[in-house]
């Protein structure tokens, strides 16, 4: 496994279905970070293809203006993935505890992450899952910046730095390349714009706006 067994827990080990039971309908990042991460979106996704936005919730900044063929939507709460207008479709699903995506092999030009990626106690696995389900050349998009639920946090994330946690989310990645001989995914790309105001002050919400963070690779053909 990519991480050993205590760098996969959590402070709360309790079901997560329990946690997510209720929806929350906020958006856990700011809005310098959503108009970033909308204008990359606009930059690096084309009209007309297949989206698979995981781990999402009621809101997926993608562009309004562009038009895709399918926008497929995966989260933990049905009312928030309800409220997404932006979907086409969308699953339940703990990639916690069932470790399959259940979309077809090569079926997606893209797929997103914003804000969720510390939560995969198993990311080696889900990431070969979306290098299954990515067409060859085909794009994965992980965003995050330094917010958390910290009680659902995985530990190897929690207590890392944010240079450190970059350099997980390139792991994830890195770990296809020798999963069963599959191609794996072409060398990563990072965006990373770090705040000057102490992680301290931006849990609390005082001043600065929120680091902005970004690991891109596509599938390999």
């Amino acid at each position: 496994m990519l991480l050993q067994a205590k760098q996969r827990t959590k402070l709360d080990d309790s079901d997560d279905s329990l946690f997510y039971s209720f929806p929350r309908f906020v958006t856990h990042v700011d809005e310098g970070f959503i108009d970033q991460l909308t204008n990359l979106y606009r930059d690096r996704l084309q009209p007309h293809t297949r989206i698979l936005d995981m781990m999402s919730s009621w809101v997926s900044h993608l562009p309004e203006e562009i038009e895709f063929a399918h926008v497929e939507g995966h989260g933990m709460n049905e009312e928030e993935l309800a409220k997404n207008r932006q979907l086409n479709h969308y699953f339940v699903q703990n990639f916690n505890q069932d470790l399959k995506i259940p979309l077809p092999d090569k079926d997606f030009d893209a797929v997103l992450n914003c804000a969720s990626i510390q939560y995969l106690q198993y990311p080696d696995a889900i990431f070969y899952e979306i290098h299954r389900i990515l067409k060859p050349g085909g794009i994965a998009i992980i965003s995050f910046s330094n917010r958390m639920f910290s009680q659902k946090a995985i530990a190897a994330w929690r207590d890392n730095s944010e240079e450190g946690r970059v350099e997980l989310v390139k792991s994830y990645f890195d770990s296809v390349k020798n999963a069963n001989g599959v191609p794996g995914f072409s060398q990563v790309e990072v965006i990373s714009q770090q705040s000057n105001v102490p992680s301290f002050l931006q849990m609390l919400g005082l001043g600065g706006g929120d680091p902005f963070y970004v690991v891109i690779a596509h599938r390999q053909v």
